[in-house]
């Protein structure tokens, strides 16, 4: 067994939401410490990171008086905190439609542990990575069909509404027979709180993420 792939110096982006492996992210960039980062990520093909916060705001922000940031490092800006598993995020699309502004969408990859993180003196985070193996392709038991089958009927209400496939909050191909798949999409859809969701997001058993969200879908009565 190969040893897993790990990344030095990835360049973070931390969010409050959680990006799902074969989820779709658009993004609207116009902070100065993610303009450049995220113009030789798109030249170079390469990833870069999302995590969910668990302390401060997408956009950085000044400490507020006398709650300056006395941290080790503290440069005056809000505390920015974020979970130790994240997804790695490829650029599908790229646009710059004015100076200071860059419009793109995003694909989630694999999962990734931080084992070390640094933040930049702009305050760019860069984090030494150990990327998690993708989930195992796990029929759908029948106990938990009407979970895909409700998916699916969402699916087909969008298509059948005129929406165009490149407009879809769900990337095609639609593997409504994959545990993983349909977990995942239905943890992207759902509102739940961001703990949970970035919980079901680190599990390492889609079946038992599945479950789960079967689950919530029950109590909300969206799967019957």
């Amino acid at each position: 067994m190969s040893d897993a792939l790990t990344l030095n110096s990835l360049p973070l982006f931390p969010l409050g939401t959680v990006l799902y492996p074969g989820g779709l992210l658009p993004l609207r960039i116009f902070e100065v410490r993610y303009l450049d980062m995220i113009g030789k990520c798109h030249k170079a093909g390469a990833p870069f990171g999302i995590v969910s916060l668990t302390e401060g705001s997408e956009v950085r922000r000044p400490s507020e008086a006398g709650n300056k940031d006395t941290k080790p490092g503290g440069d005056g800006f809000a505390h920015e905190a974020f979970n130790a598993v994240g997804t790695l995020a490829t650029i599908t699309a790229f646009a710059n439609p004015q100076p200071g502004l860059m419009v793109i969408s995003c694909t989630g990859a694999q999962r990734f542990q931080i084992s070390s993180r640094e933040k930049l003196k702009h305050g760019l985070w860069i984090a030494d990575v150990t990327c998690v193996a993708n989930d195992q392709t796990v029929k759908i038991p029948q106990d938990l069909q009407g979970t895909a089958d409700a998916l699916g009927k969402l699916i087909k209400s969008l298509q059948d509404r005129g929406v165009p496939t490149d407009q879809m909050p769900l990337l095609a191909p639609y593997q409504l027979d994959d545990c993983s798949w349909v977990a995942n999409r239905w943890c992207e859809l759902l509102p739940m709180p961001l703990e949970l969701k970035q919980r079901l997001m680190e599990l390492d058993n889609p079946l038992l993420r599945l479950e789960l969200v079967s689950d919530i879908l029950e109590r909300t009565g969206i799967a019957l």
